[in-house]
């Protein structure tokens, strides 16, 4: 779905986890326990703030990069283990209930990686995003939606999982004069 060379998958952090049994069952090693019991308690308190000022401040706290402007809705979800794994840039609006996982345990490993929101992007509500995923600038991921790679700037996706339903027009200069490169001149 994107133009960068690397996927979500490339940018994963890997991490094996030791025994026959699922890698959740190792969840006390993944991470201090402490903070595993405290920080999802914060986040799930945060689903509830109305204030997005206050949502903003917790989550800079808890390491997150936040900036100015950034709109989590009610129920919006930051990732509740590893919210020191996202990148949410200026104006970006993470829609009602909405879901960023910088994690995911599986079988044999769990695995860790980035989520970037681009600056004025939005999230619908109920979307779900995984882990490692870079969504652009202005760019739309519509409610309910799954989105499992990369999210091109100004591209809107849609559905389960999201795929692209709309690119970006080229831009006009701002003198009204079309660009030879836009094809209309």
């Amino acid at each position: 779905m994107s133009d960068d060379a690397t996927s979500r998958h490339d940018r994963l952090d890997r991490h094996d986890t030791p025994g026959s049994r699922n890698s959740l069952r190792h969840w006390i090693w993944t991470r201090n326990p402490v903070w595993m019991l405290v920080v999802p308690a914060i986040i799930w308190a945060l689903q509830l703030v109305p204030s997005v000022r206050l949502k903003n401040v917790v989550l800079r706290l808890l390491g997150a990069e936040v900036d100015e402007g950034v709109a989590l809705a009610f129920g919006a979800t930051p990732d509740m283990l590893w919210p020191d794994l996202l990148e949410l840039r200026a104006d970006a609006i993470v829609g009602y209930d909405a879901t960023l996982l910088c994690h995911e345990y599986l079988q044999d490993e769990y695995r860790t990686g980035t989520v970037v929101v681009g600056e004025r992007a939005m999230i619908g509500a109920g979307a779900v995003v995984l882990p490692g995923v870079h969504i652009g600038a202005d760019a739309q991921v519509a409610a309910n939606s799954l989105v499992t790679e990369d999210v091109p700037p100004g591209a809107t996706v849609v559905g389960v999982p999201a795929e692209v339903v709309r690119r970006p027009e080229r831009s006009v200069p701002d003198d009204g004069v079309q660009s030879p490169e836009s094809g209309d001149a």
